[in-house]
């Protein structure tokens, strides 16, 4: 388990509902990847990021798909993408998986 944090830390993570528009293999990475374009609704767009998921997806099947992702941390650079926001997953024998909504929902939705 990781140290405790303080609620209003974890309060400052601005995790969104968005749909997956693209997904590409990402060639250059140095992990098998993908590169995603995800619509976050409205108020804060699109964004890319890496995703490593290539053990439990196909590209085609991704795009439709609903996720959860952090979108306000700061652009980071993974080889040549400058990633965007980080689209979340959970780690398991077969690899990651996406966490999702159970059920549709507005783009741009806050996890609280």
């Amino acid at each position: 388990m990781k140290e405790p944090i303080g609620f209003e830390d974890f309060m400052k993570v601005d995790i969104r509902v968005g749909e997956v528009l693209e997904a590409k293999v990402y060639q250059e990475a140095r992990k098998p990847a993908y590169i995603l374009v995800v619509d976050f609704g409205e108020e804060i767009g699109t964004k890319k990021c890496s995703a490593q998921i290539t053990e439990c997806y196909d590209c085609e099947e991704l795009v439709g798909k609903q996720v959860l992702g952090v979108v306000n941390f700061p652009p980071k650079q993974i080889g040549k993408l400058l990633s965007e926001a980080l689209v979340l997953g959970v780690y398991s024998d077969q690899g990651v998986v996406l966490i999702r909504p159970d059920q549709k929902v507005k783009k741009g939705d806050r996890l609280g």
